[in-house]
């Protein structure tokens, strides 16, 4: 009964997911900070903004304490999960500890959008540098962010139908994000000047 308290409490402190996760202005317009977070990461790193939201998009459909699903013995029972991936972009504690130590964002956390987009950025700003990814290539940015760079230049993904796959997903949805921020996006812009916050 107290574990289900605590995490029906815990669960109470992230912010909920956007309604529609399909249209990238209907999410900046239900949440504004959103758009101010992802255009200074694209300010500061060069990613675009449709690239950084798709990614979220696939990782985690923007839930703040998103975790990978726990392995189950004989189907039932839970056990372990995969991977120490957690938050909007389900990064893993190395690589999160990797980008607090090189950019001095020590307090960031996987569960507040502003460091994640920030994280997203610094990431797909070293996949140009390191593999030659150009920062619009969302399906390859993509396949860098889930292989890391070491695998993405070993070409591990080659030898993986379904995540192709998945980073052609990655792909279509950047594009479409890409097609409905450009409706939008001089408004937001526009909106930024009364915002209080």
């Amino acid at each position: 009964m107290i574990p289900a308290l605590v995490s029906l409490l815990l669960s109470g402190c992230y912010a909920a997911q956007p309604s529609n996760l399909s249209n990238i202005c209907e999410i900046f317009y239900e949440k504004p900070d959103w758009y101010r977070s992802a255009k200074r990461s694209f300010e500061k790193w060069g990613v675009p903004i449709h690239v950084q939201m798709a990614i979220i998009h696939q990782e985690s459909r923007y839930m703040a304490n998103a975790k990978p699903p726990r392995a189950k013995l004989l189907g039932v029972i839970p056990m372990f999960r995969p991977s120490s991936a957690y938050g909007y972009a389900q990064i893993k504690d190395d690589t999160w500890d990797w980008y607090k130590t090189k950019t001095g964002n020590s307090w960031a956390d996987r569960d507040d959008f502003d460091d994640v987009v920030d994280f997203i950025g610094w990431y797909g700003k070293r996949s140009q540098t390191q593999l030659g990814i150009s920062k619009w290539n969302a399906e390859q940015q993509y396949l860098a962010y889930h292989e890391g760079h070491g695998g993405y230049a070993r070409k591990t993904y080659a030898n993986k139908p379904w995540l192709l796959k998945v980073a052609r997903k990655v792909g279509v949805n950047a594009s479409r994000y890409s097609r409905q921020l450009a409706t939008c996006q001089a408004d937001l812009d526009k909106r930024r000047g009364w915002w209080p916050f």
